[in-house]
């Protein structure tokens, strides 16, 4: 493995950790939007902040771009105050205008540049490596390993020092509010942050990589967890697993490098949302059927409980009556039987059922509630 492969694979982790942080809050808020809407209308601010220093490694760039993160955010929240349209919409109508009149921009004053459209939308880690930090003739590494490295340093001490302001913000402004915290800015703050996030690792893995591991990785986390701290580390590790699958994919099978880690993040969800142990497709149909199951095993518990004394229990207990009186498929009750022979509250004799003392008990219980 290359020097330049390894430092591709840390600038790539790196920036899943610095973009899954505040991801998590953009995804418990249901602002996931917010990302993309930032991410794309940062355009603007770099092309414009280019035009007054035509340097793009000035950092006038990241501050241009910073604020307008922050004016996007703003011009929403105006949008959305009106009470005309809903946050979505707001969104909706923002990012694209800011979007669009960057790639006017850059289309129509700087096409010399290498700010086109396909730096924009995906970025080039393999490049990443090649833009050096200097300092007295030293060699220091990959420039944009260092400014992520910073951003994930900043995004982390703004978590720590605010951990319990967010989580109260997030799930309960006003009650935040009653205390005394300001919920707006706080949300401002937040943000700043998802700003100057998306900033940094624009240039390098380009605006739809930001959006995948802004967003991708914290919606993983939260089908895993209900706990805040837990769900912050599982984005970050979901974010770096997606970062490093991708990477080795598209070195395999000679593709983009940010679009397959950009998949990868997707692959990660669906695997999740399938077999998650509670909230997975999977284990929720699993449940529903166990619930069909259980519910139908005490329907018969029942039934066979009003016939139990009867004259013609014998008959009522054959197993073939079943189908006449639930109104079941012979499939379906054989399942309900094997049920609650497993729970021993029947017992089943070739052709008849019977209640055991446990299955009276639970067709009282059922008949008393």
């Amino acid at each position: 493995m290359s020097t330049a492969q390894i430092e591709v694979q840390l600038i790539a982790m790196v920036v899943a950790a610095a973009a899954a942080l505040p991801g998590v809050f953009l995804v418990l808020r249901r602002m996931a939007m917010m990302s993309d809407a930032i991410s794309h209308s940062i355009l603007i601010g770099i092309v414009l902040a280019f035009f007054v220093v035509h340097n793009l490694s000035h950092p006038l760039l990241v501050f241009g771009a910073a604020a307008t993160g922050v004016l996007t955010v703003v011009l929403v929240e105006l949008l959305n105050r009106t009470k005309r349209v809903h946050a979505d919409s707001a969104i909706g109508l923002v990012f694209p205008l800011l979007f669009s009149i960057g790639v006017i921009l850059i289309s129509r004053y700087a096409s010399h540049v290498h700010l086109d459209l396909d730096a924009v939308l995906m970025g080039e880690l393999a490049f990443a490596p090649f833009d050096r930090l200097t300092l007295m003739g030293l060699d220091f590494g990959p420039r944009a390993l260092w400014l992520m490295g910073g951003i994930l340093l900043l995004n982390l001490l703004f978590i720590i020092l605010f951990f319990k302001e967010l989580k109260l913000a997030t799930f309960d402004p006003g009650l935040a509010a009653a205390l005394g915290f300001s919920p707006v800015l706080l949300h401002y703050g937040l943000m700043t942050v998802v700003s100057v996030t998306a900033v940094g690792a624009f240039e390098a893995v380009g605006s739809l990589l930001v959006v995948a591991l802004m967003i991708a990785p914290p919606a993983t986390a939260w089908l895993l967890t209900d706990r805040l701290s837990r769900m912050l580390t599982l984005s970050v590790l979901f974010g770096v697993l997606s970062a490093l699958s991708g990477y080795w994919l598209a070195h395999l099978l000679d593709v983009s490098i940010a679009g397959m880690m950009a998949t990868m993040t997707g692959f990660f969800f669906l695997a999740v949302f399938l077999y998650a142990p509670r909230r997975g497709i999977l284990a929720i149909a699993r449940r529903r059927a166990y619930q069909r199951i259980s519910f139908a095993g005490a329907a018969l518990a029942v039934h066979l409980l009003n016939h139990e004394n009867l004259p013609e229990a014998m008959e009522e207990c054959r197993v073939d009556h079943l189908g006449e009186h639930l109104r079941w498929e012979e499939p379906f009750a054989k399942k309900v039987i094997r049920h609650l022979v497993r729970a021993d509250a029947i017992r089943y004799d070739k052709e008849y059922l019977q209640l055991t003392p446990k299955g009276r008990l639970l067709a009282q219980t059922v008949m008393e509630r």
